[in-house]
């Protein structure tokens, strides 16, 4: 964990100062927000690289579609889609993702260079998911997941969305440790939009700072999602189309850097990229406000009270009556 921002750091992968920047390449005909303008191998490397070069730290390789409704591809066609797209990522040093719920293509795709597995099912949809991701000692992100999404939101309803999305979360992440994986490999994502409702996703993003109760690196994925469609649209309208969505979810992408998020996974990564650097300088601004302050402050007003300073100095508000606070 970073003693400067609380944020927690995994295992096996680079060690950032700030929140992550995930981004995505969606290798698929079909997906909600750009399905089909990378299918092809060579536009689906350039974009990665795009994408790295705009400011992403990682990112996620995906060779199918997990919105509402989504018909599952064959294992061969998401094999033919990822590992290539991987492995050419891999040959320029990118740090890759592979956002799949196929053993098969968790394991091809580790041995062609990605270096994380992020699968929306958290190893429920393949039970050999968990052996292979312990064999290869490699990150593991569990995400909330009540079932496949095949013909609407399946199971989308809570009495307390946070207090049953962290349970839920904790016996995943039991699961997971015990079939191998190293606790400090393990990342937990709740799963916006997955089983939930535009209200639903707002409580969780207001509660973040519970789930890392959890004890272990948390992912946001926000992304274009349609509960910021909603938002967006108010009461009665039509929500802007998904590509329409990107400064809500840069502005998403700020809330989770300052709450401690060790990453986001965004499709359009250069206003995340800003916004995560903008919410870390202000992380330093306030540790440097909090402890490494010299010199000294005084307010002046017609009131009475004392304060206490930081650092070597002194902060002192003098007077009778009523006064102001100077700046902090």
């Amino acid at each position: 964990m970073s003693k400067q921002t609380g944020r927690r750091h995994l295992a096996g992968l680079t060690v950032w100062d700030r929140c992550a920047v995930m981004g995505v390449v969606n290798v698929t005909p079909d997906s909600f927000s750009d399905g089909g303008r990378f299918f092809d191998t060579t536009a689906a490397i350039k974009h990665g690289l795009d994408l790295v070069a705009q400011g992403a730290d990682l990112v996620d390789v995906g060779g199918e579609s997990t919105r509402p409704g989504a018909t599952r591809v064959d294992e061969d066609e998401e094999l033919r889609r990822v590992v290539p797209v991987v492995r050419g990522l891999a040959s320029e040093g990118v740090t890759i993702s592979v956002d799949t719920m196929r053993a098969s293509v968790a394991e091809q795709a580790l041995a062609a260079g990605a270096a994380l597995v992020n699968d929306v099912s958290g190893g429920l949809a393949d039970p050999r998911m968990i052996p292979v991701v312990a064999d290869a000692d490699a990150p593991f992100v569990v995400m909330h997941w009540r079932g496949l999404l095949a013909g609407g939101n399946v199971r989308g309803t809570y009495d307390d969305v946070v207090a049953e999305v962290m349970d839920e979360l904790r016996a995943r992440v039991e699961a997971v440790v015990e079939g191998g994986v190293a606790p400090d490999r393990v990342v937990v994502d709740p799963g916006l939009g997955f089983s939930k409702d535009a209200e639903h996703d707002l409580v969780l993003l207001a509660h973040l700072d519970r789930l890392l109760g959890l004890g272990h690196p948390l992912l946001v994925a926000a992304s274009r999602k349609r509960f910021l469609g909603r938002v967006l649209a108010g009461p009665g309208a039509a929500p802007p189309p998904a590509r329409e969505r990107d400064a809500a979810t840069a502005a998403v992408s700020a809330l989770a850097a300052h709450a401690g998020a060790w990453a986001v996974r965004v499709h359009e990564v250069r206003a995340t990229a800003d916004a995560v650097r903008v919410a870390r300088a202000v992380e330093g601004a306030r540790t440097t406000d909090q402890g490494t302050g010299t010199g000294t402050g005084q307010d002046t007003g017609t009131g009475t009270g004392t304060g206490t300073g930081t650092g070597t100095g002194t902060s002192q508000d003098t007077g009778t009556g009523t006064g102001t606070e100077g700046p902090r």
